[in-house]
């Protein structure tokens, strides 16, 4: 029986540690996270719902990084529009979104898209970028079926639950 308290509490330490140790790795990394651009290919695309919905995940998923302990560095819209070369173009070029990320003193960019193949489903995609490596530190694809608010909420959760898995895991 002595034992078993014995490695509960060892268990329980090594818990604590590692709780904390994500914390620091959190508190020091600086991400800046750019409005996720919408590629709507069903037959009515664009439509205000989709925009607007669109322009919902940066808002939500700054503030779900911020609850997780990280630094959310902003970058300017009109940067953002300045080192955009077309639709997709930072998605698609890594080496470009660390360059914007290093003007701004980020760690990491968090470029995003919503894909929308159908009118039934979406995706949620995000690239994270590692500024100093200018290549891909995480790639997340989040499916998010019909459009309800909090169906979107879970998505972004789902996001910022894997950057900080890869953050984690990298440090």
């Amino acid at each position: 029986m002595k034992i078993n308290k014995t490695v509960k509490l060892h268990s329980a330490i090594l818990l604590l540690f590692m709780c904390l140790s994500l914390e620091d790795v959190a508190a020091e990394t600086r991400i800046a996270v750019l409005d996720f651009e919408l590629k709507d290919v069903t037959l009515a695309p664009r439509i205000p719902a989709e925009i607007s919905r669109t322009a919902s995940i940066r808002p939500m998923l700054e503030n779900e990084l911020k609850e997780s302990g990280y630094e959310v560095v902003a970058i300017p819209e009109n940067a953002q529009q300045q080192a955009t070369a077309g639709v997709g173009y930072l998605f698609d070029h890594p080496d470009a979104a660390a360059q914007l990320g290093n003007q701004y003193g980020a760690d990491y960019v968090l470029v995003g898209r919503l894909h929308k193949p159908s009118f039934l489903f979406f995706y949620l995609m995000a690239h994270l970028v590692d500024v100093k490596k200018k290549a891909l530190a995480g790639e997340y694809i989040y499916e998010v079926k019909g459009g309800e608010k909090k169906l979107v909420a879970q998505g972004v959760e789902g996001i910022a639950e894997k950057i900080t898995k890869t953050l984690g895991a990298a440090k």
